[in-house]
């Protein structure tokens, strides 16, 4: 039990360390994106745009290690987590408090009637109804509204209570984040986190001139494969089963890139679960992949699906 407790001891230790360096590295990488590349190598010529290319590609990995400050796993120390979390998040385009709340109450609602991202109510709407929504949703949707909320909340805190009291549906997703957002110390971080955010795009903007579109083109790529990629764990998976989420076939090597964020199902049954310690938990709760990454990932393309048609979580007698 002792070498037990002193492996996860050391490899804890060790995953914080390379959490720490891998964070360093993609702010280094993020900050080439936005500055290093327009001031000093696109002036030399424009084939120095195709470097975007892997940048964009890393974008979901980056998201994992996002991910993992936002269960505040990346590091034992809550300063450094919650430090590195906020860096992380203004690269990456959103206030952090903004991620991190909406990320927990997911894990919270996990496909319950109100916060499922594919389903729609055949008695309410049909097919064609929900499709424009869910598709724009899966494709740039999530990404854009991460990125653009921070203009909403500059808003005086009353008028974004009066919007909230008349446009929300109370007990909605949205009415239960913007009770969190709008407490006075949360709306103060993600006003400085969404100015931030705003001035470190804004400055990328003006560095690239007139190849603004270069950086336009790379958020777009950021955007899609965010969007498209977030729901693929719970496309088709049971109605109000809270705890279950897919767990995706990635060839070895892909899976450490993305921090093993493939194994999505062990991860919601044991959130608290350091990214590096999920192969293991994956085998000794002896766990079965429900698809590959990619063929489920394609799978959404078939669009919404009605909420009758999907299969309801077991309920224990």
């Amino acid at each position: 039990m002792s070498g037990s407790t002193s492996y996860l001891r050391q490899s804890g230790s060790a995953a914080s360390a390379l959490n720490v360096v891998l964070g360093c590295v993609y702010i280094a990488l993020n900050l080439y994106q936005l500055y290093l590349l327009p001031i000093f190598l696109l002036p030399r010529g424009g084939s120095w745009g195709w470097s975007l290319l892997p940048l964009v590609l890393l974008t979901n990995p980056f998201w994992s290690l996002i991910h993992e400050a936002i269960h505040d796993l990346f590091h034992p120390s809550r300063p450094i987590n919650e430090l590195f979390g906020r860096l992380l998040a203004i690269v990456f385009g959103s206030p952090f408090r903004i991620v991190r709340m909406s990320h927990l109450l997911h894990h919270k609602l996990n496909r319950l009637p109100i916060e499922g991202t594919e389903y729609y109510d055949r008695e309410k709407a049909s097919s064609s109804d929900a499709a424009p929504g869910y598709y724009f949703q899966i494709l740039i949707g999530l990404y854009l509204l991460e990125t653009l909320s921070p203009l909403y909340f500059f808003l005086p805190r009353r008028v974004l209570r009066r919007i909230k009291n008349r446009y929300i549906r109370p007990n909605s997703v949205s009415a239960l984040l913007m009770d969190n957002w709008l407490r006075p110390e949360a709306l103060r971080e993600i006003r400085l986190d969404g100015f931030l955010t705003l001035l470190v795009l804004g400055l990328a903007f003006f560095c690239y001139g007139e190849m603004w579109w270069l950086l336009g083109l790379a958020l777009l790529g950021r955007g899609f494969l965010i969007s498209f990629l977030d729901n693929i764990y719970h496309y088709e998976t049971p109605v109000s089963d809270v705890f279950f989420a897919k767990n995706l076939r990635l060839p070895g090597p892909l899976a450490k890139l993305l921090l093993n964020f493939n194994l999505h199902g062990i991860h919601h049954i044991n959130p608290a679960i350091p990214w590096i310690h999920l192969p293991r938990a994956f085998a000794i709760q002896a766990g079965q992949f429900q698809g590959g990454y990619f063929t489920t990932a394609l799978r959404q393309l078939h669009g919404p699906v009605a909420i009758q048609d999907l299969p309801q979580a077991r309920r224990n007698a």
